[in-house]
């Protein structure tokens, strides 16, 4: 790493009600539950106790604009003395005519798009929404931008599971027709670093400053090695 290197810090936002049932919120603005709350307010004390054994953690904390998001950024942007940067671009993809269902639901209403989608195929677009590869490509033109204009410096980005999902994917060239194999934790801290050339992931699915269990709604992996026949696409209820 060198002087020029810029760090990311990953945060996805607290459990809402809907993360609890698999309910799919993308770009519905829903807000945190109790516990999502609860977990807002450890991870805002994780970073106070950082900055006072530290100094400044980070240059600048920027959120998604939806509530979940900005609910569990402005304790960290609080600890921190910054002001909460609120943008569009980091919002979770758009899952259009899937979003307020769980993927059963889903199942039965659109048995075609429900195919499409477990297929893994990256430029299929959900009706009304967006695509995979659309989706990440907002996603890391956006990143390009920042760590551009960042340079050297360390941001907090607090989003989604499939914002998380799309920088794992930059960093480390997996293909997004791949499942994945890393968690996407509620309040989580994830941090990746960019030395101008090549991304580097220095630690992922941090949670040690909640007392409890997370949520991950990852189905990618089979219950056991032989039931890989019921698979399904994990529906990154974020």
């Amino acid at each position: 790493m060198t002087g020029t290197t810029t760090t990311l810090t990953l945060i996805r936002h607290g459990e809402t009600d809907w993360n609890r049932v698999r309910r799919i919120q993308g770009h519905t603005d829903i807000p945190l539950s109790t516990e999502g709350e609860r977990q807002a307010v450890l991870l805002g004390a994780r970073i106070a106790r950082e900055v006072a054994a530290h100094g400044r953690v980070f240059d600048r904390v920027l959120t998604s604009d939806l509530q979940r998001a900005v609910q569990t950024a402005a304790p960290v942007a609080h600890a921190c003395g910054v002001p909460l940067v609120r943008t569009a671009s980091l919002r979770e993809r758009h899952y259009g005519i899937f979003e307020t269902r769980v993927p059963d639901e889903i199942q039965a209403e659109f048995p075609q798009d429900y195919s499409r989608w477990q297929s893994r195929d990256p430029d299929f677009v959900i009706p009304g929404g967006e695509s995979t590869r659309g989706f990440y490509t907002r996603i890391t033109d956006f990143i390009a931008h920042l760590v551009r204009d960042a340079m050297g410096q360390h941001l907090a980005l607090v989003a989604h599971g499939g914002v998380l999902d799309c920088c794992y994917r930059l960093a480390t060239g997996l293909a997004l027709n791949e499942p994945r194999s890393y968690p996407l934790l509620n309040a989580s801290v994830n941090r990746l670093a960019y030395d101008g050339e090549r991304w580097h992931v220095l630690s992922w699915g941090d949670v040690t400053h909640l007392d409890d269990a997370v949520r991950d709604e990852s189905n990618d992996k089979p219950a056991d090695v032989g039931a890989a026949a019921t698979d399904r696409v994990d529906p990154r209820v974020v």
